[in-house]
């Protein structure tokens, strides 16, 4: 199972003459990022509410926005009378001397005339079990978004993991063919450098010799590894939790031995291979860098 990094949700609360909406959104990040925006009248439930986040997501930018509303008689805001006339009696001057006279809109944006209404500690107090509703249901909402999201990355995932098995497959067969066309071919030319020499160098050594030299082409090991790299990534691709950083770790690996075997079979045909192998890897990162 993947869980995408990018997500959305959100959720609405209404009891007791109290309504209480929250919305999550969130973007990749290689840790987990929280932005909390909500009512200074009950910021002392921050710490509660990243608690409960974190217990539900691990990586990526949160932003979460809560808004308590108060139906009938409770006021959320108030304007400070005080502040109000003290603006207005500054502007009033600066209008005399031919600025123009701001409008009560205006008045109303500037700092400390608009607050919060101070609530009684009870009512602040009752409000936490509908806020954890509220936000419980968003983030049921936020995961579903996730995973419908990671289902489409894990589909594409997997089709990335049968390019490179397939030209793998195509790699496998041709691998004993090039040590043989490389051993071949180096003989030849020891050969043919022997024979202008004046040295006598028995033929068994220099067979010895080129097998040993051409060896190094072998790129056996190189697909072994990489087949093992991609049971691995379909197993975790496929498990039970989403694991984008073991993922990520697992297709540096694949790439390594793709790059190996690039570098040390002088091949037309796996060349080839290798770069189907290496344009699916790409691919394979771009989708991992937004999964959980």
């Amino acid at each position: 199972m993947l869980l995408s990094m990018t997500g959305f949700g959100n959720a609405t609360f209404d009891a007791d003459g109290v309504h209480v909406s929250s919305e999550i959104k969130s973007v990749n990040n290689r840790y987990l990022k929280l932005s909390v925006r909500m009512p200074d009248s009950v910021a002392r439930f921050e710490a509660d509410i990243e608690k409960l986040i974190r217990s539900r997501v691990a990586r990526g930018s949160i932003q979460l926005t809560l808004r308590v509303r108060f139906h009938g008689g409770q006021s959320e805001y108030r304007i400070d009378p005080a502040v109000l006339k003290s603006y207005q009696q500054q502007l009033s001057e600066v209008s005399q001397k031919g600025s123009e006279h701001p409008n009560l809109a205006h008045l109303l944006q500037l700092p400390g005339v608009v607050t919060e209404t101070e609530l009684p500690d009870d009512l602040v107090n009752s409000l936490w079990p509908m806020i954890e509703k509220c936000l419980t249901e968003a983030l049921d909402h936020f995961d579903d978004f996730r995973q419908r999201e990671g289902e489409s990355m894990r589909q594409d995932l997997e089709r990335q993991c049968e390019v490179i098995e397939t030209s793998v497959s195509r790699v496998a067969e041709l691998a004993p063919r090039v040590v043989a066309e490389y051993r071949d071919k180096i003989l030849e030319r020891v050969r043919r450098l022997i024979s202008d020499a004046t040295i006598s160098v028995s033929e068994n050594d220099v067979i010895r010799e080129v097998a040993l030299f051409s060896d190094r082409c072998d790129i056996n090991e190189e697909i072994t590894r990489l087949r093992s790299h991609t049971e691995q990534f379909l197993r975790l691709l496929n498990g039970t939790t989403s694991q984008g950083r073991k993922l990520e770790f697992i297709g540096q690996e694949m790439f390594r031995e793709i790059n190996t075997t690039g570098s040390k079979a002088n091949n037309v045909e796996i060349a080839l291979s290798v770069v189907e192998m290496k344009a699916a890897i790409e691919r394979m990162r771009e989708v991992l860098q937004n999964v959980e």
